[in-house]
């Protein structure tokens, strides 16, 4: 599939990541096509989703790669997309890219990211009902997180209630090379969600063991490799997925996303306490719906007050956050432009880059091995 390059530009084009897998662009084998001459080079790529909207973003960076040879307007790069054997190529070479560890891991059936050097952070993103706002929190999260720089992604477990996919904008589905599936990016941060799977009135109607499947193909087979941090948003309650997740992901950490109303912050304790039984840390609270702000900066309570502090008293941790009621984040899950995209000046989106901050700095949480207690 692809050319034998000559090695300065195989050097130079080897620095070009392809922003789906975190791989350059000549370690996956998709310079299709260089050929130089006339004080010109024309380039061919070969694209491994349909759309591939990175396209702009890779000829400026191949371009940019290049300057010292070639003059911006002497780079013609142009994209092809690959056929079924082709993305089997590139998952092959995928695999090459994989540490030891990886490799033990994909044969044991766990996640990539669940090597013992690995630096990625888990968090789960918690409530012990529906409709507090925990999608629209981990959207957010997950974006404020992208936009410090960090490589992000994000998983929708919430399996009977999937609507992150739409939240977040996402154009196109995953793609499967050789055997991995390779989540979509959309404003920067790759998804995986039952939602590429079924239509949006198809109701998931599952029994335990379906679950804990399809849970584990989302961990197991899909490249999540070389993030800083992988957001999942965990369905509402203690039942089977939430299990599932705690068994598989032993190593993650949970954000629990409470409103300001006391019968919802007694839920959400029932979901940080299952947490807590199944030995997964509980690291902060996020308020969501804290307040609504007239034009004239009259605040309203809405859903009452102290809800997100006292659950974070009662679980011995930081109330990291209160986000207020604001139109354009609302319109925002509705049109697939979060508002920490759309408004990133608005209080909503400050008080999201405000916690996004706080759980970089925390850092992940220390463990301890229980066989070394001093007794």
């Amino acid at each position: 599939m692809s050319q034998r390059l000559d090695p300065e530009l195989e050097s130079v084009l080897s620095k070009v990541v392809e922003p789906h897998t975190g791989v350059d662009l000549v370690s996956l084998g998709l310079i299709r096509y260089a050929k130089e001459g006339w004080g010109k080079i024309s380039i061919e790529v070969g694209a491994i989703t349909d759309p591939y909207l990175p396209e702009e973003d890779l000829r400026v960076q191949i371009a940019a790669s290049l300057s010292q040879r070639y003059s911006k307007d002497k780079v013609r790069v142009t994209f092809t997309y690959l056929d079924e054997g082709e993305l089997d190529e590139v998952g092959n070479r995928l695999r090459e890219v994989l540490s030891v560890d990886e490799r033990a891991n994909l044969e044991q059936r766990k996640p990539l990211f669940a090597v013992s050097d690995s630096k990625t952070r888990v968090l789960g993103i918690s409530s012990g009902k529906g409709g507090v706002g925990k999608s629209s929190t981990a959207v957010n999260l997950a974006v404020s997180l992208s936009k410090m720089g960090k490589k992000v992604g994000l998983l929708d477990a919430d399996v009977y209630g999937f609507s992150v996919p739409k939240m977040l904008g996402v154009e196109y589905p995953p793609s499967v090379l050789g055997g991995f599936i390779v989540p979509p990016l959309a404003n920067g941060v790759h998804c995986m969600s039952m939602g590429f799977f079924l239509s949006e009135d198809t109701p998931v109607v599952w029994r335990g063991p379906m679950l804990h499947k399809a849970l584990e193909q989302f961990l197991v087979d899909v490249y999540w490799k070389g993030y800083d941090f992988i957001l999942i948003d965990m369905p509402p309650g203690t039942g089977d997925v939430a299990l599932s997740l705690g068994e598989m992901v032993p190593k993650s950490e949970i954000y629990v996303v409470t409103t300001p109303q006391p019968a919802a912050e007694r839920v959400a304790q029932r979901s940080a306490y299952a947490a807590k039984k199944m030995k997964i840390p509980i690291r902060g609270v996020v308020e969501n719906m804290s307040y609504f702000e007239t034009p004239g900066g009259e605040r309203y309570e809405i859903f009452g007050k102290g809800g997100g502090e006292e659950l974070a008293k009662e679980l011995d941790v930081n109330l990291l956050g209160q986000v207020p009621i604001e139109i354009p984040l609302r319109d925002g899950g509705d049109v697939g432009l979060p508002v920490t995209v759309s408004d990133p000046e608005s209080r909503a989106s400050k008080e999201y880059m405000h916690i996004a901050e706080k759980i970089v700095a925390m850092g992940p949480p220390r463990r301890y091995r229980s066989e070394l207690k001093i007794r």
